[in-house]
């Protein structure tokens, strides 16, 4: 794609604040002059807005002030005005019921200072899972020049000589714990080891796999995504940032000329790749969304099937965040990708070029983390797509983090009515089960929990981890954390709290999965399912007030990202708002 510069000088928004002798423009100078602004930088040069996403209960994001300051000294550089404000932070770690029940919160105030505020361009300061796809679907929806800086992972864990993955291991010393492998003193003590350093998660969770997402996309720098969040080059890409975003301004490139069909179709097939979360799933669906893309789960499985998982990383593989950065990080993944000819090498980025130019020169320094694609972890990795009356409006898998035995499967389903049934019976000596069931976990999805919760990689039964079971297959309306791992069904649409068919589902039903044949079945009559469905009433109650009531009465399916209805194909920037 080429992209053609807009005339520079010219006058840019921020000058209906500034510009001029108007009352409202002395008002508008006036009291910014309070801050000792002097007169020369409301003289028409970019006035750049700084995102952030900081906050002490965000733990990913607690150093993206240290890191706006590194975007302000770039701004200044490139000769702009640099504008620092806060939006709401949804912290994955901290925030109840769960972190996805506020992105879309977060996009909205993304989205309204934006449009709202006398600026020219925006940096997207972003790390944890939630404030990157937030943080790009307001940008989206305003369509002003954006670039994404994030905040990288952290360092490496290490307990007792291995090494320790953010959100991997939690899971595994927790199994570890109720195999009785592991004492809860020394459960305790590995805690320490877990994070031991600023940044988000280390594994390819979440966070890495969405800062992974905007540099595929091309709204971040090349080279943005693995750089450890303590490592000196983060703060120089924040400067460098800085600079950079000066000149989209100038030039007027905007998220609507970068975020295209074909710039999605490089970001799923990047996410197959490195063995990315399955919440790239709907958050990339509802960014589509916010840039009027047409995007379906049938391009996730039309672009993911046929790409090799050839990053060797946790959960999927054995290796770590750090080691990904020093193998040379995601531009070595674009390059095979393009190789195999599986990337649109025109596609733009941030740089004001094709996404090709900035990788076909790289090197990949370790092949045991990135690895040849004859050595992939899986030749087919991706995002597998499942329908069947279980999941009329889909469901999804990542082949890369299950259990290859259960990839075809038929079982009996042992049923939780909801999380609160779940935790109540998972460890009673008499549930009938065994690990040739179905586990399955019902009203959990966006309106269930709500907010989607990731809860769908049920941790297995006590008494089977002590016979040593470590997986089984597990169906649900959830989400599950990019750390985690195994033969779980996701984002299954309708949700139950919508009356989709998985609310009917009984105990002793047999389910069949068949991941290569992208189905997923419940063995009864359509006759019977209509009938259950009939006979069904909402468990759920509606939420009477506030936010929850929003979000309840106007969030879309999972498989259409989960976004508000309200808030979708409404791209373009007003000029500014009207002044008092």
């Amino acid at each position: 794609m080429t992209f053609t510069p807009a005339p520079w000088p010219r006058k840019l928004r921020s000058q209906e604040w500034f510009g001029g002798t108007s009352k409202d423009a002395i008002y508008h100078r006036g009291w910014m002059k309070n801050q000792g602004y002097p007169d020369d930088l409301f003289d028409g040069r970019p006035v750049i807005g700084i995102c952030n996403t900081w906050s002490d209960l965000t733990p990913c994001n607690g150093h993206l002030r240290e890191l706006a300051e590194k975007v302000k000294n770039g701004v200044w550089e490139a000769g702009g005005f640099p504008v620092e404000f806060p939006v709401f932070s949804p912290s994955e770690s901290a925030l109840r019921p769960t972190a996805m029940m506020f992105r879309n919160l977060c996009a909205m105030d993304v989205e309204e200072a934006l449009r709202g505020k006398p600026i020219d361009g925006v940096v997207l300061m972003a790390g944890c899972d939630k404030t990157t796809p937030a943080l790009l679907m307001g940008a989206a929806s305003v369509d002003l020049p954006a670039i994404v800086v994030s905040g990288g992972p952290m360092l490496n864990g290490h307990f007792r000589g291995e090494r320790v993955g953010s959100g991997t291991h939690i899971r595994r010393f927790n199994e570890a714990v109720k195999a009785g492998e592991m004492t809860p003193d020394e459960f305790v003590e590995a805690e320490g080891s877990m994070s031991r350093s600023a940044g988000g998660c280390n594994t390819m969770g979440t966070a890495s796999t969405m800062a992974s997402m905007a540099e595929a996309l091309g709204m971040a720098l090349s080279g943005n995504a693995a750089i450890p969040a303590v490592d000196s080059r983060r703060r120089m890409m924040s400067q460098l940032t800085g600079r950079r975003i000066v000149q989209m301004v100038k030039d007027d490139l905007k998220p609507s000329d970068i975020m295209t069909k074909d710039a999605f179709e490089n970001a799923i097939r990047t996410n197959g790749a490195i063995g990315g979360s399955t919440n790239a799933v709907v958050h990339l669906q509802a960014l589509a969304g916010r840039c009027e893309v047409d995007l379906t789960l049938e391009d996730w499985d039309r672009c993911g099937k046929d790409v090799p998982t050839i990053v060797n990383l946790l959960p999927s593989g054995k290796w770590l965040m750090e080691e990904f950065f020093y193998a040379g990080g995601l531009p070595v993944v674009l390059k095979r990708l393009g190789e195999m000819g599986l990337l649109h090498k025109d596609a733009l980025t941030v740089s004001g070029g094709p996404i090709w130019d900035e990788v076909k020169d790289v090197q990949n320094w370790n092949e045991d983390v990135i690895v040849p694609t004859e050595k992939a972890l899986r030749q087919s990795g991706g995002i597998a797509v499942l329908r069947g009356n279980l999941a009329p409006n889909g469901a999804i898998l990542k082949p890369s983090a299950a259990s290859p035995d259960l990839m075809q499967h038929r079982g009996r389903a042992v049923v939780f009515e909801d999380i609160d049934d779940y935790k109540a019976r998972i460890d009673l000596p008499d549930l009938d089960i065994d690990e040739t069931c179905v586990m399955v976990l019902k009203y959990c999805g966006p309106k269930g929990y709500p907010g989607m919760a990731e809860v769908g990689d049920m941790a297995l039964p006590a008494k089977l981890l002590k016979q040593g079971v470590r997986d089984m297959v597990r169906i649900s309306d959830a989400r599950m954390s990019g750390t985690a791992y195994g033969t779980v069904v996701l984002h299954t649409a309708p949700e139950a709290a919508a009356g989709g068919p998985l609310a009917v589902v009984q105990n002793g039903d047999m389910i069949e999965l068949d991941v290569e044949g992208r189905r997923v079945h419940l063995d009864i009559s359509d006759e019977e399912l209509a009938r259950r469905l009939e006979a069904w009433t909402p468990p759920v109650e509606r939420p009477t007030s506030g936010y929850a009531q929003l979000y309840h009465d106007k969030v879309n399916r999972a498989d259409q990202g989960a976004d508000f209805d309200f808030l979708v194909g409404r791209r373009g920037s007003d000029v500014a708002r009207e002044s008092h």
